[in-house]
């Protein structure tokens, strides 16, 4: 009669996990419940917004806390999309943003190059210097501005929402990419001089690949301010036709009727929000990754 191998002839032992073991699991245990936690704590919000734009005005209105509706009322989202205010004010925050997002990425990598890459004199002193506006409050040039748009002729215009960010404004993002382009080594650029590059195509063709964790950080912080600023278009727009999705959606909220149709405001909130999702999800690896190795040398 054939007799199995050693190896298999044996039966795999069971043995209890030790004390040592068991604190291990209990402790992992109680890492990820508080992280699951947290999670479902910060999603709350998100998921009262969606429920509340599936409510009637009258399941608004109830005073006990129901989170979903008894039944989904989907004709709130239908009376928005047949709402030509709507469209409007999503084309003018795409176009805003873009527009943004172009100009502020591409003029606050050039300064950080220069204040990270390149050797001049005094470059301390003004990166110094421009790191001291961080402690000026927007409210201290709000009036100024508004003055120097209104002397351009730039009010009731996109002007003064869009050209601003084609001046590298923001030093926090510039400190932002400066600490990550320092991370590179110095021996890249002195090989592309070598090779006869001048600094704008090491910029371009050797920093800015390079950089694309920290770049994408950048344009997510940029897109989520842009696309939630209310101050700016409110005040220098002034045109209806001009209007942004914030001053949309504050505009329902119109105190002067009763009852306020927090319904509608929730499910125009819901479509506002969905594109800051999205752009969160698609660039969550490298904010990750910028948040890992920024600031790491230098």
């Amino acid at each position: 009669m054939a007799t199995l191998p050693k190896t298999l002839s044996k039966t795999p032992s069971f043995s209890f996990p030790t004390t040592k073991q068991w604190v291990n699991i209990i402790i992992k245990g109680l890492f990820y419940g508080a992280l699951i936690g947290g999670a479902l704590f910060f999603l709350f919000p998100l998921a009262w917004m969606i429920g509340t734009s599936l409510k009637t005005i009258q399941e608004v209105q109830q005073a006990q806390l129901n989170l979903f509706p008894s039944k989904a009322q989907w004709e709130n989202y239908d009376k928005i999309f047949h709402e030509a205010e709507f469209y409007r004010a999503y084309v003018n925050s795409v176009f805003i943003v873009t527009m943004v997002l172009l100009g502020t990425v591409t003029s606050v990598s050039l300064v950080a190059y220069a204040f990270s890459r390149l050797q001049w004199r005094g470059r301390n002193i003004v990166f110094a210097l421009m790191m001291g506006t961080l402690m000026l409050p927007y409210q201290a040039t709000l009036v100024p501005q508004y003055v120097l748009f209104f002397e351009l002729g730039w009010l009731r215009t996109f002007n003064p929402v869009t050209l601003p960010g084609f001046f590298a404004g923001g030093a926090s993002l510039v400190f932002l990419l400066r600490q990550f382009m320092m991370t590179l080594p110095k021996e890249l650029d002195e090989a592309a001089m070598i090779d006869g590059a001048n600094p704008l195509q090491i910029w371009w063709f050797i920093t800015m690949p390079l950089s694309r964790p920290a770049i994408a950080t950048v344009s997510v912080f940029l897109f989520v301010g842009q696309w939630n600023n209310l101050l700016q278009p409110l005040i220098y727009l002034q045109r209806s036709e001009l209007f942004t999705m914030p001053i949309y959606v504050a505009q329902k909220n119109n105190l002067q009727e009763s009852p306020i149709p927090w319904q509608d405001i929730m499910a125009a909130s819901v479509l506002f929000v969905i594109p800051v999702l999205v752009v969160f999800l698609l660039t969550q690896r490298f904010f990750t990754e910028s948040i890992t190795l920024t600031g790491s040398k230098g």
